[in-house]
């Protein structure tokens, strides 16, 4: 199982925004959403569908969040493992960064992800191969 991209919670989480401060973020990530290669966690998915479930300000419903998460289970998505958690926790005490973060870079590493698009880390930076773009920005 391998990717080109690895896709962050937020851009998803954009990519449902009906909010109208949101529709340009809303835009951009849903092309990226359309760019092949597209990789993504299991995390990712329990990050989006915990923040689409509960933030009304969104506008996206149980019944869309749900098929979203059906949509991203036919993707290249990478389950949580020992070795992945192991992993990330190297990876936060390497760069002195949240486990979270983390996990997500290390799940990006594993899949051969060479870009991960997110607003949470610091955008060009690179982590063990992994160089972070926010695609907002």
């Amino acid at each position: 199982m391998t990717a080109q991209f690895f896709i962050d919670s937020n851009v998803l989480l954009y990519a449902g925004s009906q909010h109208p401060d949101d529709q340009t973020k809303r835009k951009i990530a849903l092309d990226l959403l359309r760019k092949p290669g597209l990789g993504f966690s299991a995390q990712v998915m329990q990050e989006y569908f915990s923040v689409a479930y509960t933030k009304a300000r969104l506008g996206i419903s149980l019944e869309v969040a749900m098929e979203n998460l059906e949509w991203l289970a036919r993707r290249t998505t990478l389950p949580i493992t020992p070795n992945l958690v192991v992993m990330a926790t190297r990876t936060a005490a390497r760069y002195q960064i949240s486990y979270w973060d983390a996990a997500i870079i290390s799940a990006a590493k594993v899949l051969g992800c060479h870009t991960l698009y997110s607003e949470d880390l610091n955008s060009g930076q690179e982590y063990d191969g992994v160089r972070v773009v926010n695609p907002f920005a």
